[in-house]
This record gives C-alpha cells, sequence and structure tokens, in this order.
C-alpha cells in the first residue's frame, strides 16, 4: 500500500519499516535532533524532526536546530535520497536553518548509510505515492 509522503499513513509505515530493520545509528547522529517545517504540501505544511536518524512527525522541544524546507526539496531528500537537490535548495536560499548550523553539519559526519540503512531508504521509496 503506498502512502503520501508526510501523510499521517506515510509516518506511521516509516516507523514500521525503521523498526522492523533497526538500522544501525553511527554514534555521532545518535544524540542529533533536528526540527523540520516541510513547507507547501499537498495538504498544508508539515512539522517533523529528525532524531537519530529517523524522521518522525512533530516538533521536538528543545531542538538546537529547525530547518524550513519546501515540501518538492523534503521529498527529494528523505524518499529519493537526492542530496544534490538539498545542496542546491540550501545554496539557493530555499531551506532557512535557525539555530545552530552545526547540528546539520553533525549529520554529515554519520557517514555514508550502511546496508541496513539503505534497506530502510529503498522500503521508504517503495511505500511512497
Amino acid at each position: 500500500m503506498s502512502h503520501a509522503f508526510l501523510a499521517d499513513g506515510w509516518f506511521a509505515e516509516a516507523t514500521k519499516i525503521f523498526q522492523e530493520i533497526k538500522p544501525p545509528v553511527p554514534a555521532a547522529i545518535q544524540d542529533l535532533v533536528i526540527n523540520l517545517r516541510v513547507k507547501g504540501g499537498p495538504n498544508g505544511d508539515v512539522e517533523a524532526r529528525l532524531a537519530a536518524g529517523q524522521l518522525l512527525k512533530g516538533l521536538a522541544a528543545g531542538a538546537p536546530t529547525t530547518l524550513t524546507i519546501p515540501y518538492d526539496v523534503a521529498r527529494k531528500m528523505m524518499v529519493d535520497n537526492d542530496q544534490n537537490a538539498a545542496m542546491q535548495a540550501f545554496m539557493g536560499g530555499q531551506i532557512q536553518i535557525e539555530g545552530d548550523m552545526t547540528k546539520v553539519m553533525a549529520m554529515q559526519a554519520g557517514g555514508p548509510p550502511g546496508p541496513e540503512s539503505l534497506e530502510v531508504a529503498k522500503r521508504i521509496r517503495e511505500m511512497t505515492a
């Protein structure tokens, strides 16, 4: 069954996939929490957070950093795994960062994704409408 990106059912299925596969979370991002405001989606704006390598619905209280991202860029980053789109959007001013920018840079310290993380990404891509 496919789910619209960032809809409630999508978050539920993405969490289920993450919990089934249990990809190891690199030490560099185990405690990392970044809030996301995704703007302009088909069902309106969505608030979410990246926490220990997982995308979850809702903002985290006390997160040191908040990113505001257009829906289409968020989809390219989180479903298509297109990191070039993220860099282009950032350089083009489409991604706004509030708070501690070093936390965003810390995401890259996690290194390349391992096989379990790649499997999570593949299954999320397959279930996303």
